[in-house]
Parts: C-alpha cells; sequence; structure tokens
C-alpha cells in the first residue's frame, strides 16, 4: 500500500514537527518585539546545534521507528502530561519566551508558574521529553542518544542564560500572583 510508511511514529513526528514550528513562529515575533525594546541574544552560537539536534530528533522518530511499532499508552500518557506543563512554561514566561537567549535589561525575573518551583522548567520539560516520546514506541536508542545529545547542549545553554540573567537579578521579579517585588 501506498501509506505502508506512515504509522504513529510518523504522525507523531508531524505533529511534533507542527507544534514546534508555530512555537518557532511564536518565538520569532517575541524575539522581534524584545531587540526592537533594546534586548540582546547571548549563547547565539549555539541555536544553529539547538535545531540541528531537535529537527534530529524527530527525524529519527519519523524515519527511523517502523511504522507499527507499538503504542506504550502509559509512557504517551506521561508524554502529552509534559506538553501541558510545556505550555504553562510558555504561558508563564509570556512575551519573553524565546528559542533563543534573549535578554532586555531592565526587564523582571520570571519567578511564577514553574519557575517558583525549579529554575529552568523549559530544559527540563525539554530533557524529559526528548527521553519519552522515542520511548512511547519502544526506541530506546533514540531515546538515549538525543537525551544525551540535549544533556550537553542545554548544560551549555543554561550557563550562557545564568549569565545573561545575573545582570537581571537586582530588578523586580514577577511571581505568579502577578505581585513585583526586588530580586534578591
Amino acid at each position: 500500500m501506498a501509506l505502508d510508511w506512515l504509522g504513529a511514529p510518523q504522525i507523531a513526528a508531524l505533529l511534533v514537527l507542527a507544534q514546534r514550528g508555530l512555537e518557532e513562529l511564536y518565538s520569532m515575533r517575541n524575539t522581534r518585539r524584545l531587540m526592537a525594546e533594546g534586548a540582546h541574544e547571548e549563547g547565539g552560537e549555539l541555536y544553529p546545534m539547538v535545531a540541528a539536534i531537535h529537527l534530529g530528533w524527530i527525524a529519527a522518530i519519523g524515519l527511523l521507528v517502523a511504522p507499527d511499532a507499538p503504542i506504550v499508552w502509559p509512557i504517551l500518557a506521561g508524554y502529552l502530561v509534559l506538553q501541558a506543563v510545556r505550555y504553562w512554561v510558555i504561558g508563564s514566561l509570556g512575551r519573553y519566551w524565546t528559542h533563543r537567549i534573549i535578554t532586555l535589561p531592565g526587564a523582571p525575573v520570571v519567578r511564577r508558574g514553574p519557575y517558583a518551583f525549579i529554575r529552568h522548567p523549559n530544559y527540563a520539560v525539554t530533557i524529559a521529553e526528548t527521553a519519552l516520546l522515542p520511548l512511547v514506541f519502544g526506541a530506546v536508542a533514540i531515546s538515549l542518544i538525543f537525551t544525551v545529545l540535549w544533556i550537553v547542549v542545554i548544560r551549555a545553554k543554561i550557563a550562557a542564560e545564568d549569565r545573561a540573567l545575573s545582570s537581571r537579578q537586582h530588578v523586580k521579579t514577577a511571581y505568579a500572583d502577578g505581585e513585583m517585588a526586588s530580586a534578591r
């Protein structure tokens, strides 16, 4: 049949690709807006590597996992819960959320939403979903390889982001209830 190559893993890869494409449009809009307000980018040299690993992960799922791979439903449920957390992160950062490390001098350091509990929730979600989605289809090697790659890149990205945020630690902090207070 003409669509023998299309199964749940390929559909998942296409859905994730569409999701991340829409997120990239939102990220680009926020980046342009922030740059127009005087923001600058930190760690820009990491972005091509981030994009390549991310696209490689999606391609590996879509191209290397057999279309008839069985679905591990509990892991799929965990992955879907992570998507809700992903959008909680994005919503908490609002206009400051980008794929790149863009810092606006004088902008508040966000400490609401998941940022009230963990310093870099977006990266925690990224590592978890990188591990889980391939495991939904039993692709242990893809899960391990791309999770390790992400951990290496995200460590570098966290260091760059922490450097960027360090100059804003004295700025007001946005908390979950919308209240502003001086950061310590």
